[in-house]
C-alpha cells in the first residue's frame, strides 16, 4: 500500500486509538480539546479527540472519503490542507473562549479545498472533484454558520477549518492555461 493511500487511515486510527484509551483507561475523560487554556500543542492533539465512538464514527465517515478526494490531487494538496487548518485554528485557540475537538475542522478543510480548488484551476478533473464534493458534502455547509450548529458543536472549528481548506486551494491551485 503507498504512502498517500495509508496516510489517512494512520490518522482516522490515531483518532481511534485515542478513543479506545479514552474509554477504556480514562471513563470518556481523556480529551485533548483545542481551546482556552489549553497548552499550544493541543492544536495537533485535538483532530484526534472526540467526545465519543459516535462523535469518531460520524467524522471518519466522511474524512476518509474527502481525503482521497484531495489526495487524487497530489499529497501536497493534502498537506497543503492540513497545515492551512492548522495554522488558522491557532487564533481560534489563542481567542476563542470554547473549546473544540473532532476530525470535523479537518473535514470541513478538505470540503473547503474540494469545493475552491475547480473554480481556480477550471479543469475539467477539478471541476468534478467539486461537483462531486458538493453534491455529497454540500450538505454540510450549514454547519459553518453559528446559529445552525446544535448546541454543543464547534461551529468556529468547522469554520476555522473551511477557512484553512480555502487558503490550502489558493496557495496550491494550478490555473488552466
Amino acid at each position: 500500500m503507498s504512502w498517500s493511500l495509508a496516510l489517512p487511515l494512520v490518522l482516522v486510527g490515531i483518532a481511534w486509538l485515542q478513543e479506545l484509551l479514552d474509554t477504556i483507561l480514562f471513563g470518556g475523560q481523556w480529551n485533548l480539546p483545542l481551546g482556552p487554556g489549553t497548552p499550544w500543542w493541543s492544536v495537533f492533539t485535538a483532530p484526534f479527540s472526540h467526545s465519543g465512538f459516535g462523535h469518531l464514527l460520524t467524522n471518519t465517515v466522511v474524512f476518509l472519503p474527502l481525503s482521497y478526494l484531495v489526495i487524487s490531487q497530489g499529497m501536497r494538496s493534502y498537506l497543503a490542507v492540513w497545515i492551512g487548518v492548522i495554522a488558522v485554528e491557532i487564533p481560534i485557540w489563542l481567542l476563542w473562549p470554547a473549546g473544540s475537538h473532532g476530525l470535523s475542522g479537518m473535514v470541513y478543510g478538505l470540503l473547503g479545498f474540494l469545493l475552491l480548488l475547480g473554480l481556480l484551476e477550471r479543469r475539467l478533473i477539478t471541476l468534478g472533484l467539486s461537483v462531486l464534493a458538493l453534491s455529497l458534502y454540500g450538505s454540510a455547509l450549514i454547519g459553518l454558520l453559528p446559529w445552525a450548529s446544535p448546541p454543543g458543536v464547534s461551529w468556529i472549528g468547522h469554520a476555522g477549518g473551511f477557512t484553512g481548506g480555502v487558503l490550502a486551494a489558493v496557495i496550491t491551485a494550478r490555473p488552466k492555461n
